[in-house]
């Protein structure tokens, strides 16, 4: 067996059902003409052409056809490959719901279709909808290769939303390869799923012992390399160092050339920041991913996933998602060699510096209060508790219905529930809070319990919501209904949710500063306290601050933030050696370290939030900064002379 999406559609089949639907046009060409033309299109990798051609073809054929289907499907794989995903999931949703479901012989475009959904999906880490379309395109593939295909990337995925999920998938992909022998880079890509499954339930020795399979699979530690011997190295690498054997780990990290350059340096981007703790995926100090990317000539970050998780599933997506947001300079990237920017690794933890709250968690407890006086109640969901809870949602809202119809109050708490799930997918997400709200408005409920509904209405609405800027625009209307207008609650949720989503420190000052002087809340009101202290952060980072630490006392807060408060205490000396294991196999890397110093210039609460290559330097770059010295302030009450500063340790080889 062999998994290879080349010519896997049936082009007789295809042209016939299409040539039958229009041959009485009479066209200057023939259908199957027509349809050479657009596949011969497909093959060239003329995107552009191809679906020109295909919407050409579509035109051709008759509205509601199985033919008009076909030509569908095909159009959104070219407007996939064009980077138009909506338009691309609009086609293929389309062109499903012509296709005769159980007409064998469009077994493949059925397969062609949600497989194409799940990887737009994926793209956009909405991992829970892309393991509807890959369970969906395993239960039409009529092959062993395609279903293979399909069953892989459905354990890709639900590996962080339902590793059950992950472990059924295979268990079928093994039944298929004891019946239909898989090659070596089928074989290896089952060891690597393996393996990170594994990996992700803290079983290390038995993601290492996959892990090292996979890397034979694709023919051992030879000089011989591309991405996908890179990866499979780099998952040897990791689990062999959480599994306790360090020495292996290392060889195999040596192996990805992570860390060794054959010319320029890996430098930290120009915008690299890590997300927050707190906030709506409620990140702790504790929580670590290692996240997996590619960079671009323009230095845009491309294939962002998740590899490893000290957390949960939830973790590493949203470790992943702050990696979206992260741009090198075209100078950057010239200066080191462009395999190296594939399949890059970088180990991640949340910055303590200036925590975010989570606007969600304030707005849920808005619809639960509602709820309550309605005699309803949201039960409390417990971190990370969504797949194994997602089963007794639905059928809590199957027994609502049942009791007392699809639109009463009464399955409005499910669906809440159901909407805010993380195995719930975008599209499902949509339609079930486009329901939830209905029934609220329909009852009554307030602004402020409506708004969590609206948005999630609004940020599901589009499979490119997750690009820069998509987000806040979706949003941003809401601003000007009437109800949310009038709600202090309500629209300073809003302008924080927008400033949160911005990547412009320049823009986000702008909905912070609405929050912060909003007549209508108190003065010791959460958003006002979370918006006061994110403004004064940006005015310290803009270099005013004596804005900053008047900004920083409106919020009545601790005094602890010197980066507010005080001038930062002036840098003496540094501390640390360069790491021995590092030095025998000739790493280069760095570290980004987060601290605090005490009123006697001692570092204190010293932690890696980033480290390149993962696991290599963060120890070296922790005892770096542990052993620095800074000089002293005074504080009257003893307490943290200065806390949330940020240090970035390089390690570089002498000579």
């Amino acid at each position: 067996m062999r998994i290879d999406r080349a010519g896997l559609m049936g082009a007789g089949i295809v042209m016939a059902a299409i040539a039958a639907q229009v041959a009485a046009q009479g066209p200057a060409t023939t259908v199957q003409q027509d349809f050479e033309a657009a596949a011969a299109l497909d093959a060239k990798g003329d995107s552009t052409a191809a679906l020109a051609a295909w919407t050409t073809l579509e035109a051709r054929t008759k509205p509601g056809s199985r033919s008009r289907g076909i030509a569908l499907i095909r159009k959104s794989a070219a407007l996939f490959k064009l980077d138009r995903a909506d338009d691309a999931v609009t086609a293929a949703r389309d062109g499903l719901a012509l296709l005769p479901a159980k007409d064998p012989t469009l077994a493949e475009d059925r397969w062609r279709a949600y497989f194409d959904l799940g990887l737009i999906a994926q793209n956009a880490l909405d991992y829970a909808g892309a393991s509807v379309s890959f369970a969906s395109a395993a239960a039409a593939a009529d092959g062993a290769s395609l279903k293979v295909a399909a069953l892989l990337s459905l354990a890709d995925t639900t590996t962080f939303t339902d590793p059950a999920a992950a472990d059924a998938a295979l268990a079928k992909v093994d039944a298929l390869v004891r019946t239909a022998p898989a090659d070596a880079d089928v074989k290896a890509l089952i060891a690597r799923r393996r393996a990170i499954l594994a990996l992700n339930r803290g079983q290390y020795e038995q993601a290492r012992t996959q892990a090292v399979e996979a890397v034979k699979f694709y023919g051992g530690m030879t000089s011989q390399t591309d991405s996908r011997d890179v990866s499979a190295r780099s998952d040897a690498a990791i689990a062999s160092l959480l599994a306790g054997k360090s020495e292996e780990a290392r060889r195999y990290m040596a192996m990805t050339g992570a860390g060794r350059l054959s010319k320029g340096e890996f430098d930290p981007a120009v915008q690299m920041e890590v997300p927050a703790c707190g906030g709506e995926a409620d990140l702790r100090p504790a929580d670590m991913a290692v996240v997996e990317f590619t960079i671009d000539n323009d230095g845009v970050v491309r294939g962002v996933s998740p590899i490893y998780a000290a957390g949960g599933g939830a973790v590493a997506l949203e470790f992943a998602r702050a990696v979206r947001d992260w741009s090198w300079t075209p100078e950057q990237t010239k200066s080191f060699p462009a395999f190296f920017r594939y399949n890059i690794r970088v180990e991640m933890r949340c910055s303590t510096a200036f925590e975010r709250p989570s606007i969600t968690k304030f707005l849920d407890a808005d619809m639960a209060a509602w709820l309550e006086s309605k005699g309803f109640s949201i039960p409390v969901r417990e971190r990370g508790a969504d797949a194994a809870a997602i089963v007794g949602q639905r059928a809590a809202l199957a027994a609502a219905e049942g009791k007392s119809g699809p639109t009463s109050l009464a399955t409005l708490p499910p669906l809440y529930q159901l909407v805010g799930n993380a195995v719930v997918g975008r599209e499902e997400a949509h339609e079930l809070a486009q329901r939830a709200f209905a029934i609220a408005q329909a009852n009554g409920a307030p602004p402020i319990a409506l708004l969590p509904l609206d948005i999630r209405v609004r940020e599901t609405e589009s499979a490119d919501s997750w690009k820069q800027g998509a987000y806040a625009r979706a949003i941003t209307p809401l601003l000007s209904k009437p109800g949310y207008a009038q709600d202090p609650q309500a629209r300073s949720a809003l302008q924080l949710l927008i400033a949160d989503s911005t990547r412009s420190r320049s823009r986000r000052v702008a909905p912070l500063q609405a929050v912060a002087d909003d007549k209508g809340l108190a003065a010791n009101d959460p958003m006002r306290v979370g918006a006061l202290i994110l403004l004064a952060s940006l005015q310290q980072q803009a270099g005013d601050p004596v804005a900053a630490r008047a900004t920083f006392d409106r919020s009545g807060l601790a005094a602890s933030q010197c980066a507010i408060l005080d001038a930062p205490p002036r840098f003496l000396s540094a501390g640390g050696t360069f790491p021995d294991e590092a030095r025998i196999w000739g790493f280069e890397g760095w570290t980004r370290t987060q601290f605090d110093v005490g009123p006697d210039g001692k570092v204190l609460n010293e932690r890696a939030v980033l480290s390149y290559p993962p696991f290599v330097f963060t120890k070296a770059g922790t005892q770096t900064v542990a052993g620095a010295r800074y000089t002293k302030t005074f504080r009257p009450d003893g307490g943290v002379g200065c806390g949330g500063l940020s240090q970035n340790v390089r390690f570089k080889m002498p000579g």
